[in-house]
């Protein structure tokens, strides 16, 4: 594990593997460097690049200066391009990807961007999670109640049946889920009211690549459709078969094509 310092002081753990043009994998909610799609992308993408994997800030080996703003997330971004030589190319998942979005409108030195499903709503009459989820899920960890916070997330926010986070509960995976739920609020926060942001989207202007699962519900598909075609110099890429929690056996040909052309 290495570390860097973010702009606040706050220290980023990330782990670096491979050679060549660095790629900065940036995670959604609730997962890390060590949990979720990022952990069996990078030995394959490692076979070209470098590969700069790490925790957001209050996961695992980050820590967790207060008060948050999706500001310092984006200085924790510039912290680690810094690391890698100061150009980077950049890869962002869900809020990740979102995340990626607002570190390429702020100025910062990226290359090339890809994403995959930033969670927008895009289109009239798709779902729309509570405008208040910040708030909510402030409210609900501040009673102490990380399971409910995951659950919150997971019905109210990403729109899975109630029964899913009511059977995970008895999983082993819960625990991990817990363990991050704190966090859930910067990702709501990345997200603001789920608007797409047409002005700062349309500011970008590095070459990017938006990916979507072929299988995902209609409104991250309507999300995909919306970001590539704001983005000035952006292809729109579907994935067969694939949904949100995507295959990184079918995910990282695709980023080798991008980052390599």
């Amino acid at each position: 594990m290495k570390q860097v310092i973010s702009k606040d002081g706050t220290v980023i753990a990330f782990d670096w593997s491979g050679q060549g043009q660095p790629i900065i994998l940036v995670d959604g909610a609730l997962c890390s460097r060590s949990f979720g799609t990022m952990p069996k992308l990078v030995p394959l993408l490692a076979e070209h690049f470098s590969v700069i994997s790490y925790d957001r800030r209050g996961r695992g080996g980050s820590g967790d200066t207060a008060p948050y703003a999706v500001e310092r997330e984006v200085e924790d971004l510039n912290a680690l391009i810094e690391a890698a030589g100061g150009s980077v190319f950049v890869f962002g998942v869900s809020s990740g990807a979102a995340l990626a979005l607002s570190a390429a409108a702020s100025g910062l030195c990226i290359e090339k961007l890809a994403l995959y499903e930033p969670p927008y709503v895009a289109q009239e009459g798709d779902r729309r999670p509570p405008a208040d989820s910040e708030f909510q899920l402030r409210r609900i960890l501040a009673e102490g109640r990380r399971g409910d916070a995951v659950k919150f997330f997971m019905k109210d926010i990403v729109g899975m049946p109630a029964i899913i986070p009511n059977i995970m509960r008895f999983l082993p995976v819960w625990s991990k889920l817990k363990a991050v739920a704190h966090t859930l609020p910067y990702d709501a926060a990345v997200m603001g009211d789920f608007s797409l942001p047409m002005k700062s989207i349309g500011s970008v202007t590095i070459p990017a690549t938006v990916i979507g699962g072929e299988k995902s519900p209609a409104s991250l598909r309507h999300a995909v459709s919306a970001v590539a075609d704001v983005l000035l110099h952006a292809k729109r890429v579907v994935l067969k078969g694939q949904r949100h929690n995507v295959s990184a056996q079918v995910l990282a040909p695709v980023l080798v094509e991008f980052f390599a052309g």
